[in-house]
């Protein structure tokens, strides 16, 4: 179980910038030391415990890239084309155990191990068949074309996958290149989810007049299960200051990580801060950034709480930035930086300088050619719509104060965020 002391987050002054809480997070958590091991179905989107260094070189052998004719490189054809008697044919999985006759060509396919002494490979595409069955070359092919000698992808010891990262489908296909099965990886991350407010009423219950249905705390369960961690489903807490104390304190020591939605402002009826404070350490994080001002960190008996906004825009906004990289953190995960790329607006906006706004906003190609983001019709960070029916988020850093049509912004496709 990661333990944090009291005061490592402790932070005072005006309110702090994206990059800072970011920073702030990564270099304060300390990483879980449990590790497991899972079988290569399995890995994917865990978190890789150790290095893992090439046990064999890929390929494991020289092999043609094409369908063609293996040659000698003393044979090559120099200033016209010549006819090679056809010696032998090697498919891919067979064996090439006798080198080819000077002079001679034999028929090759892709994958197919080079025969001992052969070092070109013409394309099967560039030759041709004479009357009498030979295989007639072209000139000038370059020595060692089509052919993939062995190392070429990853030399042998090479180390291919480093601790720390998250493992997605290409590094699974690498271990399973190298032969491998199991991959050690950290254990999943233990995160308690609740969500907080009398006016909520779970999917499946009965739900009163001024109720509204409860959906950040699915979508953040979504969220974090597609980070690779373990989730525990603890309901509603109502607005009730012991009560949220319990709750929470009852948690805090099975979990990793203790994550609310809602009752992290200011107001009369907003709990969560009053309620960590009389159990553990809170600091109310004003962050600069819109949608999600209010984002609160607190720890409670060494275990990090998060409490994210309650309208659901903002919940998945700050989701991003604070708790995607606190997870990664717990798990000891490499840094995965958000890299938006450059499209143009297709809108007209003005926001304060000093705060980092995400606009939602949706992708079409231009007569040129070129990406366009079309904002959003709609404000409000309560718009579940506006989630379902855009593209990713328009980035607009803390000294951009307008936006016009046809000025290149940075976009954060939601398939990059989580």
């Amino acid at each position: 179980m990661a333990q944090l002391s009291d005061d490592c987050f402790a932070f005072g002054g005006p309110m702090m910038s994206v990059d800072e809480a970011v920073g702030l997070i990564t270099t304060r958590v300390s990483a879980i030391v449990d590790l497991e091991t899972v079988g290569l179905v399995d890995a994917d989107g865990r978190v890789l415990a150790g290095d893992v260094a090439a046990p064999l070189p890929l390929p494991p052998f020289t092999n043609s890239a094409v369908d063609g004719y293996a040659v000698r490189n003393a044979d090559l054809p120099a200033r016209a084309e010549q006819a090679f008697p056809l010696d032998g044919r090697i498919q891919a999985g067979g064996l090439a155990q006798a080198p080819i006759k000077p002079g001679h060509t034999a028929r090759i396919f892709t994958g197919a191990p080079m025969p001992p002494d052969a070092e070109t490979v013409f394309m099967q595409e560039d030759v041709r068949i004479d009357e009498s069955g030979k295989i007639v070359l072209p000139p000038g092919l370059k020595p060692g074309a089509n052919v993939r000698p062995a190392g070429e992808d990853i030399p042998q010891g090479h180390v291919a996958l480093r601790a720390g990262q998250r493992l997605r489908p290409q590094h699974v296909a690498l271990a399973a290149a190298f032969g491998l099965t199991r991959l050690d990886v950290v254990r999943r991350i233990r995160v308690a989810v609740f969500s907080t407010g009398d006016e909520l009423a779970s999917p499946g219950e009965p739900r009163a007049a001024s109720q509204l249905f409860d959906s950040n705390r699915f979508m953040l369960m979504a969220m974090l299960r597609r980070l690779g961690c373990e989730v525990s489903d603890l309901g509603i807490l109502r607005d009730e200051r012991t009560s949220l104390a319990s709750g929470l304190k009852q948690v805090a020591g099975d979990h990793d990580l203790i994550l609310t939605t809602g009752g992290v402002s200011t107001g009369e009826e907003d709990h969560v801060k009053a309620a960590v404070e009389s159990i553990g350490s809170l600091v109310l994080w004003r962050m600069a950034i819109k949608p999600g001002r209010p984002v609160a960190m607190g720890i409670i008996d060494g275990t990090p709480l998060i409490g994210l906004p309650g309208n659901p825009v903002a919940s998945f906004v700050t989701f991003v930035h604070v708790v995607r990289p606190t997870v990664l953190a717990l798990a000891g995960g490499l840094p995965e930086p958000l890299l938006p790329i450059p499209v143009r607006a297709a809108f007209t906006y003005k926001k304060k300088a000093g705060r980092r706004e995400y606009v939602r906003a949706s992708l079409r190609r231009a007569q040129d050619g070129g990406l366009e983001a079309i904002k959003f019709p709609r404000e409000g960070a309560g718009l579940l719509s506006s989630l379902v029916e855009t593209d990713g988020l328009v980035e607009l850093g803390e000294d951009i104060t307008n936006v016009e049509p046809g000025q290149d912004v940075g976009f954060l496709p939601y398939a990059s965020l989580i």
